[in-house]
Protein backbone atom coordinates (compact mmCIF):
# COMPACT_ATOMS: atom_id res chain seq x y z
CA UNK A 1 0.00 0.00 0.00
CA UNK A 2 1.21 3.49 -0.88
CA UNK A 3 0.01 6.50 1.11
CA UNK A 4 -0.96 9.71 -0.67
CA UNK A 5 0.89 12.51 1.12
CA UNK A 6 -0.45 15.45 -0.88
CA UNK A 7 -3.12 16.04 -3.51
CA UNK A 8 -2.98 19.10 -5.77
CA UNK A 9 -5.75 20.04 -8.20
CA UNK A 10 -4.62 22.15 -11.15
CA UNK A 11 -7.97 22.31 -12.94
CA UNK A 12 -11.29 20.48 -13.17
CA UNK A 13 -9.53 17.48 -14.71
CA UNK A 14 -5.82 17.65 -13.83
CA UNK A 15 -4.39 16.45 -10.50
CA UNK A 16 -1.03 15.78 -8.88
CA UNK A 17 -0.39 13.16 -6.20
CA UNK A 18 2.64 13.04 -3.94
CA UNK A 19 3.02 9.48 -2.70
CA UNK A 20 5.30 7.88 -0.09
CA UNK A 21 7.58 5.52 -2.02
CA UNK A 22 11.16 5.60 -0.65
CA UNK A 23 12.54 2.75 -2.79
CA UNK A 24 11.21 4.27 -6.02
CA UNK A 25 12.39 7.76 -5.08
CA UNK A 26 15.95 6.46 -4.68
CA UNK A 27 15.97 4.97 -8.20
CA UNK A 28 13.78 7.32 -10.31
CA UNK A 29 15.34 9.14 -13.26
CA UNK A 30 13.98 11.70 -15.70
CA UNK A 31 11.89 10.14 -18.46
CA UNK A 32 10.94 6.97 -16.59
CA UNK A 33 7.40 5.98 -15.62
CA UNK A 34 5.39 3.96 -13.10
CA UNK A 35 2.29 1.74 -13.16
CA UNK A 36 -0.60 2.34 -10.76
CA UNK A 37 -3.39 -0.01 -9.66
CA UNK A 38 -5.90 1.58 -7.28
CA UNK A 39 -7.39 -1.60 -5.81
CA UNK A 40 -7.84 -5.32 -6.44
CA UNK A 41 -10.52 -4.70 -9.09
CA UNK A 42 -8.61 -1.91 -10.82
CA UNK A 43 -6.67 -1.88 -14.07
CA UNK A 44 -3.00 -0.93 -14.30
CA UNK A 45 -2.38 2.53 -15.75
CA UNK A 46 0.94 4.23 -16.56
CA UNK A 47 2.04 7.65 -15.36
CA UNK A 48 5.41 9.36 -15.67
CA UNK A 49 7.45 10.55 -12.71
CA UNK A 50 6.80 14.28 -12.44
CA UNK A 51 9.15 14.73 -9.47
CA UNK A 52 10.75 12.85 -6.60
CA UNK A 53 12.80 13.44 -3.46
CA UNK A 54 15.38 10.80 -2.57
CA UNK A 55 15.95 12.14 0.97
CA UNK A 56 12.28 12.52 1.94
CA UNK A 57 11.22 9.35 0.12
CA UNK A 58 8.35 10.57 -2.05
CA UNK A 59 7.44 10.56 -5.73
CA UNK A 60 4.91 12.66 -7.67
CA UNK A 61 2.81 11.94 -10.73
CA UNK A 62 0.29 14.09 -12.60
CA UNK A 63 -2.76 12.83 -14.44
CA UNK A 64 -5.78 14.05 -16.35
CA UNK A 65 -9.24 12.56 -15.77
CA UNK A 66 -10.11 10.81 -19.02
CA UNK A 67 -11.42 7.32 -18.31
CA UNK A 68 -13.02 5.36 -15.49
CA UNK A 69 -9.75 4.63 -13.70
CA UNK A 70 -8.56 8.24 -13.60
CA UNK A 71 -12.06 9.23 -12.43
CA UNK A 72 -11.68 6.85 -9.49
CA UNK A 73 -8.14 8.04 -8.83
CA UNK A 74 -9.22 11.69 -8.72
CA UNK A 75 -11.60 10.93 -5.85
CA UNK A 76 -8.80 9.82 -3.52
CA UNK A 77 -7.51 12.30 -0.95
CA UNK A 78 -4.38 12.83 1.12
CA UNK A 79 -3.92 9.98 3.66
CA UNK A 80 -5.78 7.54 1.38
CA UNK A 81 -3.77 4.64 -0.01
CA UNK A 82 -3.16 3.15 -3.45
CA UNK A 83 -2.81 -0.62 -3.61
CA UNK A 84 0.03 -0.97 -6.15
CA UNK A 85 2.61 1.37 -7.63
CA UNK A 86 5.38 -0.27 -9.66
CA UNK A 87 8.47 1.56 -10.90
CA UNK A 88 10.71 2.99 -12.05
CA UNK A 89 10.03 1.47 -15.48
CA UNK A 90 11.36 2.26 -18.94
CA UNK A 91 14.66 3.76 -20.03
CA UNK A 92 15.70 7.16 -18.63
CA UNK A 93 16.20 10.05 -21.04
CA UNK A 94 19.78 10.32 -22.29
CA UNK A 95 21.41 13.47 -20.93
CA UNK A 96 23.69 14.82 -23.66
CA UNK A 97 25.45 18.08 -22.82
CA UNK A 98 24.41 20.35 -25.69
CA UNK A 99 21.79 22.95 -26.69
CA UNK A 100 18.32 21.49 -26.17
CA UNK A 101 14.74 22.54 -26.83
CA UNK A 102 12.34 20.71 -24.51
CA UNK A 103 8.69 20.72 -25.63
CA UNK A 104 5.84 19.72 -23.35
CA UNK A 105 2.17 19.69 -24.32
CA UNK A 106 -0.71 19.41 -21.84
CA UNK A 107 -0.10 16.77 -19.18
CA UNK A 108 3.13 16.01 -21.04
CA UNK A 109 4.56 19.02 -19.19
CA UNK A 110 4.79 16.70 -16.18
CA UNK A 111 7.39 14.70 -18.10
CA UNK A 112 9.08 17.68 -19.73
CA UNK A 113 9.84 19.32 -16.38
CA UNK A 114 12.12 16.65 -14.82
CA UNK A 115 13.82 16.20 -18.21
CA UNK A 116 14.49 19.94 -18.54
CA UNK A 117 15.70 20.10 -14.94
CA UNK A 118 18.07 17.15 -15.42
CA UNK A 119 19.45 18.64 -18.63
CA UNK A 120 20.11 21.94 -16.84
CA UNK A 121 21.84 20.07 -14.01
CA UNK A 122 23.98 18.26 -16.61
CA UNK A 123 25.24 21.62 -17.90
CA UNK A 124 23.17 21.85 -21.08
CA UNK A 125 21.73 25.05 -22.51
CA UNK A 126 17.99 24.48 -22.39
CA UNK A 127 15.06 26.26 -24.01
CA UNK A 128 11.54 25.16 -23.07
CA UNK A 129 8.31 25.40 -25.02
CA UNK A 130 5.15 24.91 -22.94
CA UNK A 131 1.91 24.21 -24.77
CA UNK A 132 -1.70 23.70 -23.69
CA UNK A 133 -5.22 24.18 -25.02
CA UNK A 134 -6.00 26.88 -22.44
CA UNK A 135 -4.36 28.69 -19.52
CA UNK A 136 -6.17 26.40 -17.07
CA UNK A 137 -4.37 23.35 -18.48
CA UNK A 138 -0.92 24.96 -18.34
CA UNK A 139 0.78 23.17 -15.45
CA UNK A 140 4.13 23.60 -13.65
CA UNK A 141 4.79 27.08 -15.05
CA UNK A 142 6.37 28.29 -11.80
CA UNK A 143 8.67 25.26 -11.67
CA UNK A 144 9.84 25.86 -15.24
CA UNK A 145 10.41 29.55 -14.53
CA UNK A 146 12.72 28.66 -11.63
CA UNK A 147 15.05 26.67 -13.92
CA UNK A 148 18.11 28.41 -15.48
CA UNK A 149 16.64 28.32 -18.99
CA UNK A 150 17.92 30.08 -22.10
CA UNK A 151 14.37 30.70 -23.34
CA UNK A 152 10.87 29.92 -22.08
CA UNK A 153 8.01 30.04 -24.57
CA UNK A 154 4.34 29.56 -23.68
CA UNK A 155 1.65 28.78 -26.24
CA UNK A 156 -2.07 28.16 -25.85
CA UNK A 157 -4.57 27.24 -28.52
CA UNK A 158 -6.96 30.01 -27.45
CA UNK A 159 -4.35 32.65 -26.59
CA UNK A 160 -5.35 32.78 -22.90
CA UNK A 161 -1.66 32.57 -21.92
CA UNK A 162 1.50 33.31 -23.85
CA UNK A 163 1.23 33.42 -27.63
CA UNK A 164 -1.82 32.09 -29.41
CA UNK A 165 -1.02 29.02 -31.44
CA UNK A 166 0.85 25.74 -31.19
CA UNK A 167 4.32 24.73 -30.07
CA UNK A 168 5.70 24.33 -33.59
CA UNK A 169 5.75 28.12 -34.08
CA UNK A 170 8.45 28.87 -31.45
CA UNK A 171 10.13 25.57 -32.35
CA UNK A 172 10.52 26.71 -35.95
CA UNK A 173 11.98 30.02 -34.77
CA UNK A 174 14.60 28.21 -32.71
CA UNK A 175 15.40 25.94 -35.66
CA UNK A 176 15.83 28.82 -38.11
CA UNK A 177 18.00 30.75 -35.64
CA UNK A 178 20.33 27.76 -35.34
CA UNK A 179 20.44 27.89 -31.55
CA UNK A 180 19.50 24.27 -30.75
CA UNK A 181 21.23 20.96 -31.38
CA UNK A 182 18.43 18.55 -30.43
CA UNK A 183 14.78 18.51 -29.33
CA UNK A 184 12.90 16.51 -26.70
CA UNK A 185 9.12 16.41 -27.17
CA UNK A 186 6.35 14.88 -25.07
CA UNK A 187 2.59 15.37 -25.19
CA UNK A 188 -0.32 14.57 -27.51
CA UNK A 189 0.61 12.43 -30.51
CA UNK A 190 -0.29 15.13 -33.10
CA UNK A 191 1.94 17.63 -31.29
CA UNK A 192 4.91 15.25 -31.29
CA UNK A 193 4.23 14.27 -34.92
CA UNK A 194 4.31 17.83 -36.23
CA UNK A 195 7.23 18.77 -33.98
CA UNK A 196 9.12 15.91 -35.62
CA UNK A 197 8.13 17.13 -39.09
CA UNK A 198 9.40 20.62 -38.17
CA UNK A 199 12.73 19.25 -36.96
CA UNK A 200 13.08 17.13 -40.11
CA UNK A 201 12.91 20.30 -42.24
CA UNK A 202 16.05 21.60 -40.51
CA UNK A 203 17.85 18.27 -40.00
CA UNK A 204 17.64 18.63 -36.23
CA UNK A 205 17.34 15.38 -34.25
CA UNK A 206 14.28 14.96 -32.05
CA UNK A 207 13.55 12.57 -29.19
CA UNK A 208 9.86 11.77 -28.71
CA UNK A 209 8.60 10.30 -25.43
CA UNK A 210 5.75 8.04 -26.58
CA UNK A 211 2.62 7.16 -24.63
CA UNK A 212 0.92 4.24 -26.41
CA UNK A 213 -1.69 1.98 -24.80
CA UNK A 214 0.03 0.00 -22.05
CA UNK A 215 -1.14 -2.87 -19.83
CA UNK A 216 1.68 -4.41 -17.80
CA UNK A 217 4.63 -2.07 -18.40
CA UNK A 218 7.14 -4.94 -18.59
CA UNK A 219 7.06 -5.93 -22.28
CA UNK A 220 4.88 -9.02 -21.86
CA UNK A 221 1.50 -7.88 -23.21
CA UNK A 222 2.66 -6.25 -26.45
CA UNK A 223 0.00 -3.53 -26.31
CA UNK A 224 2.57 -0.74 -26.30
CA UNK A 225 4.28 -1.78 -29.52
CA UNK A 226 5.24 1.02 -31.87
CA UNK A 227 6.91 1.03 -35.26
CA UNK A 228 10.25 2.84 -35.34
CA UNK A 229 12.36 2.83 -38.51
CA UNK A 230 10.30 -0.11 -39.77
CA UNK A 231 10.92 -2.23 -36.66
CA UNK A 232 8.52 -3.14 -33.87
CA UNK A 233 9.52 -1.74 -30.48
CA UNK A 234 7.88 -1.92 -27.07
CA UNK A 235 7.55 1.53 -25.51
CA UNK A 236 7.64 0.16 -21.96
CA UNK A 237 11.04 -1.55 -22.22
CA UNK A 238 12.69 -0.10 -25.34
CA UNK A 239 11.43 3.42 -24.62
CA UNK A 240 9.51 5.50 -23.91
CA UNK A 241 12.04 7.71 -25.77
CA UNK A 242 12.48 7.13 -29.52
CA UNK A 243 13.86 8.95 -32.53
CA UNK A 244 10.85 11.07 -33.53
CA UNK A 245 11.98 11.19 -37.16
CA UNK A 246 11.75 7.38 -37.35
CA UNK A 247 8.37 6.87 -35.63
CA UNK A 248 5.44 5.68 -37.77
CA UNK A 249 3.06 8.35 -36.50
CA UNK A 250 0.05 7.20 -38.52
CA UNK A 251 0.33 3.71 -37.06
CA UNK A 252 0.64 5.12 -33.54
CA UNK A 253 -2.41 7.37 -34.02
CA UNK A 254 -4.46 4.39 -35.22
CA UNK A 255 -3.40 2.21 -32.29
CA UNK A 256 -4.23 4.96 -29.78
CA UNK A 257 -7.86 4.80 -30.86
CA UNK A 258 -8.18 1.01 -30.65
CA UNK A 259 -10.28 0.90 -27.47
CA UNK A 260 -12.33 4.10 -27.63
CA UNK A 261 -15.63 2.17 -27.61
CA UNK A 262 -14.60 0.14 -24.57
CA UNK A 263 -13.33 3.28 -22.81
CA UNK A 264 -16.68 4.98 -23.33
CA UNK A 265 -18.51 1.94 -21.97
CA UNK A 266 -16.26 1.91 -18.89
CA UNK A 267 -16.95 5.61 -18.34
CA UNK A 268 -20.70 4.97 -18.56
CA UNK A 269 -20.48 2.14 -16.02
CA UNK A 270 -18.44 4.30 -13.64
CA UNK A 271 -20.94 7.14 -13.96
CA UNK A 272 -23.83 4.77 -13.29
CA UNK A 273 -22.10 3.43 -10.19
CA UNK A 274 -21.51 6.89 -8.72
CA UNK A 275 -24.96 8.18 -9.55
CA UNK A 276 -26.96 5.10 -8.54
CA UNK A 277 -24.62 3.17 -6.25
CA UNK A 278 -24.74 0.19 -8.58
CA UNK A 279 -21.63 -1.54 -9.93
CA UNK A 280 -23.51 -3.91 -12.21
CA UNK A 281 -23.34 -3.48 -15.96
CA UNK A 282 -27.06 -3.61 -16.65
Amino acid sequence: MFEILEKTQYSNTVYKFRVAAPAMARKAQAGQFLMVRINEEGERVPFTFADWNREEGWIEFIFMVIGATTQELSKLEASDTILDITGPLGQPTEMKRQRWAVIGGGVGLAIAYPVARALCEAGSEVSVIMGARTKELLILQRQFEELPLKHLFITTDDGSAGEKGVVTAPLERLCTEGVIDEVFAVGPVPMMKFSSFTCDKYNIPIVASLNPIMVDGTGMCGCCRVTVDGETKFACVDGPDFNGSKVDWDDLCARQGSYRTEEQEANNYARKYHEEGCACQS
